[in-house]
């Protein structure tokens, strides 16, 4: 006899304002919606980093010599590439655009800097520790659930963009399906699956692009485990940075 259908809800969360440095998200998102144990709250990197005082102005920046060579030949703005290069511990291509490491060990565009919603001459730097992020607001919101901070990023041979987890806290990065058998009993030997980028994934499809100041989402009725591998590896890092240089 099959099991019975999961029940999955996903829920948009409406009526959060503009988030500002120092709001308290946790405070305005439980004072819209009820968080419950086993809930996983999807938020938008955007306003994690507003609330922590990322936004920076582009004048803060003081564009090097390899910043306004690099600048000139993206045709992008100097101090922006010196952002970038701040915000990067590698620099995996230059041209014809710039795909780096960040600090926290993510690989994305432009070190993830949003140029949208923040005005003129404003950029928006992602959360410094996003995993850390994720965990104390966690455990602000008292309850024994997960919280997962969204980005959206390009994928390699692909068009367009999807959500994807920088942080997550409370549950596990990788569902690991080794040893697990297939349906003609081999054992799996590879498959480790990205649950929270799948999550991420789905939270940004209900989210949207644009001006739709809906950063926040909750999952309820995912069954996921708790803890398992990083998303970010040092291993892949390196194979991606001898090719590149090969």
């Amino acid at each position: 006899m099959s099991e019975p259908a999961v029940s999955l809800k996903g829920y948009l969360i409406r009526g959060l304002p503009i988030i500002k440095e120092g709001d308290d998200i946790p405070t305005l998102i439980q004072s819209l919606f009820e968080i419950e144990d086993g809930d996983v709250l999807c938020l938008a990197s955007t306003i994690v980093a507003k609330s922590e005082g990322r936004m920076r102005h582009l004048d803060d920046y003081r564009p090097s010599s390899h910043a306004i060579e690099a600048a000139r030949d993206l045709g992008k703005d100097p101090r922006f590439v010196q952002a970038v290069f701040e915000e990067s511990s590698d620099i995996l291509i230059e041209r014809p655009f710039l795909l780096t490491v960040t600090h926290f060990g993510h690989i994305g565009v432009n070190a993830g800097i949003d140029q949208s919603n923040v005005g003129d001459e404003m950029i928006l730097l992602l959360p410094k520790d996003p995993c850390g992020s994720a965990q104390r607001l966690s455990q602000a919101l008292g309850r024994d659930c997960a919280v997962i901070i969204t980005d959206t990023c390009g994928r390699p041979f692909r068009n367009g963009v999807a959500g994807v987890a920088v942080g997550w806290s409370g549950i596990a990065a990788l569902r690991d399906w080794r040893g697990e058998l297939d349906i003609h009993g081999r054992a799996l030997s590879i498959t480790q699956e990205a649950i929270a980028d799948e999550i991420a994934a789905a939270a940004n499809l209900l989210m949207g692009e644009a001006g739709d100041l809906t950063p926040a989402v909750v999952f309820r009725g995912l069954k996921y485990p708790r803890s398992g591998d990083d998303l970010f590896r040092e291993k892949e890092k390196d194979v991606i940075r001898s090719r590149l240089n090969s």
